[in-house]
């Protein structure tokens, strides 16, 4: 198991199954990721403009490397529906050498 990598997990929610899918396949399409998990109907309650909303929504977690965070968050602003998207980065600390090997290759143009 390697340590130190430049993975990095991005999670998104999305209002729709088709949001969810687009852009997933659209991030996935241009190399910005290696894969996208899409994880159905997540209940998110969250503060927005003043008042504590409710909604159903699908949160994607989205596999990538650090060099690619600039373009991929702005592919899912282009591709979104939310006026502030979701876009959370969080670092892999530690993963197999062959998934991280092919998650670099995957996610680079």
């Amino acid at each position: 198991m390697k340590r130190g990598t430049e993975g990095r997990l991005v999670l998104v929610t999305c209002g729709s199954a088709s949001e969810a899918r687009r852009v997933a396949e659209g991030v996935v399409g241009r190399r910005l990721a290696a894969c996208v998990n899409v994880l159905p109907r997540v209940r998110s309650i969250y503060r927005w403009r003043g008042r504590v909303e409710r909604a159903e929504e699908y949160l994607l977690v989205v596999k990538t490397v650090r060099g690619r965070l600039g373009p991929l968050e702005r592919e899912i602003h282009r591709l979104h529906s939310y006026e502030v998207p979701e876009f959370l980065v969080l670092p892999v600390e530690r993963g197999s050498r062959a998934y991280l090997r092919w998650l670099r290759e995957s996610a680079r143009g």
